[in-house]
């Protein structure tokens, strides 16, 4: 007996009825695909309306169910958290290894992210590795997203063989390669996206940052056959004061330097980012996440601690729903709001910002290698020398791999 295709194929003609119901079919497949790829702003809306339509269009949304997975709270979960103790994954820096370097207490690794109204999937490390199978994927920024990118790699290693994996750094590029799956995981140092005198993976410690305009592609042809791309960028671009924009080369004897205003300058970095995913990625094959800005909490008064204090001796989270630091420009959300708008790429918004910014109490602190010797005066008052940028692991940076792993699945 012949089967449906064949029976389909071999009929004379479709009925005009039949073409219409399918074109109806594709363009709401088309509209529900594109749904969590693109989020809409409206730049005159308050933060938390910003916020709210940020995440809205990244929510699964069907008949059954809306759910928005970066709206919820904090809660205890001693069943299933930490995802991993820190001494079984040897990927983690010595910056984020805060019970080894002597931190007091473990709460901040036993909250887990709850959604309003829903749950956040299991981070599953086999349907994980599966998925990757022959693939690529990469994270491209600054050191924050290297902390993501180790996170990862510390929930997915455990179901790896020794022989079977290996870890290396070729300068701004590190490697890890699951042999069996035929698979890499990468992280690309590149804090401004655009090429930069901070571009050294090692030594980028510079005060007098400079952006080279119209670079996209100096990192980006390193970023090209990715399958999955995960990008970040903007504590670099957070100096206190306008940014220098190179107009023409490093290598230039004469350099022409001219200033811009912080967002002016981000809006520059969005645009070219935009344009190189337009030029260099094909949708139906990539899919692309841009990860929103990681919040620092260098100002305790802000949440009403004392006057001139910060992360340091933090062991809980900020229970204020509407709680925004000014660590975290709200001038900088609009401005990716308003590109992602305007160019129609494919990105899906993984907005961790304002549940990170519940996590006074998550970040390292004093609690990390320090690469320099401390001085009489900052050991007599450590928050003078705590971090509170970066995040402990296990810890904050696990939840936002469990969103980028319900966002890839969830369509």
């Amino acid at each position: 007996m012949a089967n449906s295709f064949t029976l389909l194929r071999t009929k004379p003609r479709l009925s005009p009825y039949l073409f219409t119901v399918l074109a109806f079919i594709l363009l709401a497949a088309v509209i529900l695909n594109t749904h969590d790829f693109l989020f809409i702003f409206h730049p005159n809306a308050d933060t938390q309306a910003v916020l709210a339509e940020l995440t809205r269009s990244n929510a699964v949304q069907t008949e059954e169910s809306a759910c928005d997975v970066f709206s919820g709270r904090w809660v205890r979960d001693e069943l299933t958290r930490p995802l991993y103790e820190e001494s079984e994954c040897p990927y983690i820096q010595p910056q984020l290894t805060c019970q080894e370097h002597g931190r007091p207490d473990k709460e901040y690794r036993r909250l887990r992210w709850q959604p309003d109204g829903c749950d956040v999937p299991k981070f599953n490390a086999s349907l994980m590795l599966d998925t990757l199978r022959g693939k690529r994927m990469m994270f491209v920024g600054d050191s924050l997203n290297r902390g993501q990118y180790v996170s990862f790699i510390c929930l997915l290693h455990q179901l790896i063989p020794q022989h079977a994996k290996s870890m290396e750094t070729f300068d701004s590029l590190t490697v890890f390669t699951a042999k069996e799956y035929n698979a890499t995981i990468e992280f690309y140092w590149a804090p401004f996206l655009l090429e930069s005198n901070s571009d050294n993976a090692v030594i980028h410690r510079v005060t007098d940052r400079i952006v080279r305009k119209g670079s996209i592609n100096t990192h980006g042809r390193f970023w090209k056959g990715a399958d999955i791309l995960v990008f970040n960028t903007y504590l670099w671009w957070i100096t206190g004061s306008n940014m220098k924009i190179l107009l023409g080369s490093f290598k230039d004897e004469v350099k022409e330097i001219v200033e811009m205003s912080t967002e002016d300058a981000y809006r520059m970095a969005m645009k070219s980012m935009l344009r190189w995913m337009r030029r260099n990625m094909d949708p139906n094959k990539t899919r692309v996440f841009f990860t929103s800005m990681s919040p620092s909490h260098g100002k305790s008064i802000e949440w009403g601690g004392e006057p001139g204090g910060n992360c340091y001796n933090e062991t809980t989270p900020i229970e204020d729903p509407s709680y925004w630091g000014s660590d975290s420009l709200k001038s900088i959300m609009q401005v990716i709001g308003e590109e992602f708008r305007k160019s129609k790429v494919p990105v899906t918004f993984l907005n961790i910002t304002q549940l990170s910014s519940y996590r006074k109490d998550a970040h390292t602190s004093i609690y990390k290698k320090q690469w320099n010797p401390l001085s009489q005066e900052q050991l007599a008052n450590p928050s003078s020398y705590a971090d509170c940028s970066h995040w402990c692991l296990p810890g904050l940076q696990d939840t936002w791999n469990e969103l980028l792993f319900a966002k890839l699945f969830d369509h």
